[in-house]
């Protein structure tokens, strides 16, 4: 059965164009909170705590972590079709409780779902993609998910920012959550094929050295995969801290809620964008250079945001970030699957989605904490001095990354 599969992106295009169009719907789910839910915490249930509002994001970082490690560990043993289309049944009742919730607790209990729907549905795809193109464009494919998953989210987080300022906050933004939810079930359904045989196939050539504990070392022994790890961690923390506090930035501000959208949609849209040609990039240089530098821009813009007020200035933050983090994010998966045996990189980059999503967690609960008991600009300059301190430990750290 193997020998008449073949690897590589040209010999895979439809399945993977296929891939990519699901991974913008993912995307997209997430989409419709990034903008709006500060206004919709403090208008819908009175929540204005930052600590309290940041709750939904805790939420969804643990409950996706945790999904993401479990797809990592089942993809081998039940398929990453099905993974995936779990993960869209678990999305269907996401907006209908977001438009019926008649208490925080129910929003909260949306975000868990979330993370649960988003850690199968985007590891599925990730490890799909990574199936198909084998060693030549992993950097290139891992690029074109992100892309597709980080546009649909700025894209949408835009469109919700706009439907809300122009038709209220509830119920209609989250209409469009009811639509990418059925589409993106139906379209896994019907048109996605299993990938296991192309791992397979891979594996019968690899040589790369299997890891005697993948969650140990590709954690904390391992040295470029811990460093890759530490970094995904503090990418993730410092996108909880952006996606809670800069829309409370500002609405402090006075900016309307269709320019918080634009300004909020930049970054993830950037992110997204960039990654066509980053992920290029990932698969022609070196990629501890590239992390590194990624980590580095995002603590920059990071610590200019309480020195900024006007639009401009803080879109070209927002444009910065996500050029930061557009560099990093494809090059993360990327070294992974360089350094992991075909056998074990569904494993291996399940943990390494584990923690960088953990990090939604730890980046919520720090600024929610910091913000509460020393104000917001603390929270900011906190997370951005973190980021940078990361980039230091892939510099120092990681050793140089040998190209596939």
């Amino acid at each position: 059965m193997t020998n008449s599969i073949k690897l590589g992106l040209k010999e895979n295009w439809k399945q993977f164009t296929v891939l990519v169009i699901i991974n913008a719907f993912v995307g997209g789910m997430v989409g419709l909170e990034r903008s709006i839910f500060p206004q919709f915490a403090e208008l819908e249930f009175g929540v204005a705590t930052t600590s309290a509002i940041l709750s939904f994001i805790i939420a969804f970082g643990i409950t996706k972590a945790i999904a993401n490690y479990f797809t990592g560990r089942l993809a081998n043993r039940f398929g990453r079709k099905n993974l995936l289309i779990f993960g869209w049944i678990i999305a269907l009742p996401i907006p209908f409780v977001l438009i019926y919730a008649n208490h925080w607790n129910w929003v909260v209990f949306a975000n868990i779902l979330l993370g649960i729907s988003q850690g199968f549905t985007w590891s599925s795809t990730v490890v799909m993609k990574i199936d198909l193109v084998g060693e030549k464009n992993r950097g290139l494919a891992m690029g074109l998910n992100e892309f597709a998953g980080y546009f649909a989210v700025g894209l949408v987080a835009f469109l919700t920012g706009y439907i809300a300022d122009n038709y209220g906050i509830t119920p209609y933004p989250f209409y469009l959550g009811i639509g990418i939810a059925i589409i993106g079930l139906l379209v896994s359904i019907f048109l996605v094929k299993d990938t296991r045989v192309f791992m397979h196939k891979e594996h019968t050539t690899n040589k790369t050295e299997q890891l005697t504990n993948v969650f140990v070392e590709t954690s904390f022994k391992n040295k470029t995969l811990s460093s890759i790890t530490q970094a995904g961690l503090v990418n993730n923390l410092n996108d909880g801290m952006i996606w809670g506090l800069l829309p409370m930035v500002l609405l402090s501000l006075n900016y309307s809620t269709e320019n918080i959208g634009v300004i909020a949609a930049i970054y993830p849209t950037v992110w997204g964008l960039g990654q066509l040609f980053t992920g290029k990039m990932a698969d022609h240089y070196s990629k501890k250079a590239m992390l590194f530098w990624g980590m580095l821009l995002q603590g920059i813009a990071i610590l200019l945001i309480p020195y900024s007020t006007t639009f401009f200035e803080l879109a070209m933050i927002s444009a910065l970030l996500g050029l930061g983090t557009a560099i990093v994010y494809p090059t993360f998966l990327a070294a992974i699957a360089d350094d992991t045996a075909p056998t074990q990189r569904a494993e291996s980059i399940g943990v390494f989605r584990l923690w960088r999503d953990l990090g939604y967690a730890i980046g919520a609960i720090i600024s929610g904490i910091t913000s509460d008991v020393f104000g917001i600009e603390y929270a900011i300059l906190l997370i951005g001095c973190i980021t940078i301190l990361s980039s230091l430990i892939i510099k120092i750290r990681m050793p140089k990354h040998i190209q596939a």
